[in-house]
């Protein structure tokens, strides 16, 4: 048995693991379409001191570092959203919306505080003091947001328009005003509680903290800078400025205690500000945004893993248990506050009604912004802090779990959505619809009839039409619109192909995907800068040049097989089959009993490819692709209730044009 000798390392080793648990425990509650950090926290409750254990108070405390790590990089991710190229076309409402949140969420976020104090267990006893120095850092809080939420529902429904521009931007902004609101409330609070009073001294003195926070924040994004063009790994430059962002949280802690000792007052700078106004510079004002971005990106789903875990850990759940019902009326007034500051804005700057009474359902989701806050105030205050903060993480939990639907609905009633379309249902044959008619489609269609395809062209020139003339294959006019899709029956095509110009491909592939969701579409295309474009559409493109090269490499490194998977082999054949049969569900492969010349060559499941294996166990609508002779796959289709194959020859003449 290894021994631990460092209790740290030991706390870290108990921590990983942990975290490994927080994972998977997330990703079971986005099966039921529940926010990923909503597992994170639970798994933290669970794991940690109040529950059963396995991470101590004392672990806890001794992880901040950890925590500080974390929050500098949500920062950092908060900062990166504020892209001002992307916020120029819709300024003025993201302005006023912004603004009317600032006012009144904050406003009547703390008075609702004060008006439920005698209800909260732990306010009960405070001082008025103590009692308005909550309230203000509540109502800051109130005003975070969720960006990497809302950007997440915009990428799932392919959302674009106004209303999903001014509620992105909105949400963007709102992430750095927040974080400047609760500088202010933790140094009103803070004044509050050590009975300095207001004066011109006091705003002086914040109007300095913040100069410095910029400044500060400045120096920071020189040193990101200088990190980036490091000629260095992507690990390692993600190390250093997850380093960087515990940093400005040291420096932060050690001017405050020597600003004490040497000017007689504290300088209390916001670690949060400052490294948001550094990722700012970076993001607008450098060459490093993409690489900068694409750290943030690939490193987010570890951070937030880590930082929701240990979050969830520190939750007192007595405390929890006690408020829920307070957690939910804060919920209530913050809705109620976003709904009248975003009509306020929204009316005053001119946008359409419509989008005033839907707008609000935007800004309902809080996630690490809010959280980080929570977090810091258990740091700063440690008197009530901590109850503060599971207060606070309880509200935005609420908020989190209710405001992606809120925001769903807008978008989807706006208009906005640009979402994939659900499939036709099988209907026993195989379809495939082939856009343009020339000498490879022609050929393309054939083979397929070979292998018992139902297969029609469609065509845009009419005259072309008859320039063809008799030929085995259906040949029908229409155009590239959605009258036309419907008058193709495309909705029961197992199978699209567009073969026209890379701008005629686009628009049908669009269409396709949000009108009839055809779930194989291929597309040709010509120049290969598009191929991002057909990606997002989730098509499978074909770019002639580089299909010839890569086709002359596989022939190389692997002619067998190659040969085998163009169906080049003398009798033997590959093919894609959907699992429909209830009665193989559940099955292991080995227990299929398949013919002995057949092969699993893959499974595709919901999109993911199954790494398989004699114990992999099937489900209904799994798509299972075989090897092996005509004969052999004959007898496959048949118990997976497909329809049969067509008498095949697979000879290499069928594949020259």
């Amino acid at each position: 048995m290894v021994e631990i000798a460092h209790p740290l390392l030991l706390f870290i080793v108990s921590f990983a693991v942990a975290a490994l648990a927080a994972r998977e425990i997330g990703h079971y509650f986005a099966r039921f379409h529940l926010p990923l950090i909503s597992g994170f926290l639970f798994a933290g409750m669970l794991i940690g001191p109040h529950v059963l254990g396995f991470i101590s108070e004392e672990a806890v405390d001794q992880l901040t570092f950890v925590n500080e790590a974390s929050l500098a990089f949500i920062a950092f991710a908060a900062g990166s959203e504020l892209y001002v190229k992307t916020l120029r076309s819709r300024l003025k409402s993201i302005a006023w919306i912004t603004g009317g949140n600032a006012l009144i969420v904050p406003i009547l976020g703390a008075l609702a505080v004060l008006a439920l104090a005698n209800f909260i267990p732990f306010m009960r006893n405070l001082s008025t003091a103590n009692r308005v120095a909550i309230a203000l850092l509540a109502g800051a809080i109130f005003v975070a947001r969720s960006p990497s939420s809302a950007i997440a529902i915009v990428n799932e429904l392919r959302a674009k328009g106004p209303l999903t521009q001014v509620t992105l931007g909105v949400t963007m902004v709102s992430d750095v005003v927040v974080i400047v609101l609760f500088a202010v409330a933790i140094e009103a609070a803070d004044a509050l509680l050590t009975n300095v009073s207001f004066s011109l001294w006091f705003l002086g003195l914040l109007s300095l903290e913040l100069l410095i926070s910029v400044v500060l924040g400045y120096l920071v994004a020189r040193a990101l800078r200088r990190v980036l063009a490091l000629r260095i790994k992507q690990t390692m430059k993600t190390g250093l400025i997850l380093l960087l962002g515990y940093l400005v949280f040291v420096g932060t802690l050690s001017i405050r205690h020597n600003s004490h000792d040497l000017l007689g007052f504290e300088l209390f700078l916001e670690p949060l500000l400052i490294a948001m106004i550094g990722s700012f510079f970076i993001t607008n004002y450098s060459a490093y945004r993409d690489e900068f971005l694409k750290i943030l990106e690939d490193v987010a789903p570890t951070i937030y893993i880590v930082f929701f875990t240990l979050t969830g850990a520190t939750l007192d759940l007595n405390v929890l248990a006690d408020t829920w019902l307070i957690a939910l009326s804060f919920f209530v007034v913050r809705v109620g506050a976003i709904f009248l500051s975003s009509f306020v804005g929204g009316t005053v700057a001119g946008d359409p009604m419509e989008q005033n009474w839907l707008g609000w359902m935007g800004y309902v989701t809080q996630a690490g912004v809010g959280l980080g806050l929570a977090a810091e105030v258990a740091v700063e205050f440690p008197a009530w802090g901590e109850a503060f903060a599971t207060l606070m993480i309880s509200a935005i939990v609420v908020s989190q779990i209710g405001g992606p639907p809120f925001y769903k609905w807008a978008i989807n009633h706006a208009g906005e959505s640009h979402a994939r379309a659900t499939p036709g249902a099988f209907d026993g044959r195989r379809d495939a619809i082939i856009f343009g008619v020339e000498a490879q489609s022609m050929v393309l269609a054939r083979q397929l009839q070979a292998h018992g395809w139902q297969v029609k062209f469609a065509c845009l020139d009419p005259s072309f039409i008859q320039d063809v003339g008799a030929t085995d294959v259906r040949i029908e006019q229409a155009d590239v619109t959605l009258a036309s899709l419907h008058q193709l029956d495309a909705q029961q095509a197992d199978a699209i192909v567009a073969m026209l110009s890379d701008e005629e491909n686009y628009r049908l592939c669009e269409m396709i995907y949000e009108h009839v969701g055809t779930e194989t579409v291929v597309a040709r295309i010509n120049d290969r800068a598009n191929v991002e474009r057909f990606h997002e559409l989730d098509v499978l493109v074909v770019e002639p040049g580089t299909a010839t090269i890569n086709l002359l490499e596989h022939y190389v490194r692997s002619p067998a097989a190659t040969s085998l998977l163009l169906g080049m082999e003398s009798e033997q054949d590959v093919v894609e089959i959907e699992m429909r049969n209830p009665a193989l569900h559940g099955l292991a492969i080995r227990d299929l009993r398949l013919p002995l010349d057949t092969l699993v060559l893959s499974i595709r499941r919901q999109d993911v490819t199954v790494i398989s294996h004699g114990y992999t166990q099937l489900e209904l609508g799994d798509h299972v692709t075989f090897v092996g002779s005509e004969a052999s796959l004959e007898q496959v289709m048949l118990r997976f209730d497909a329809p049969p194959l067509p008498a095949m020859s697979s000879s290499p003449s069928q594949f020259s044009s």
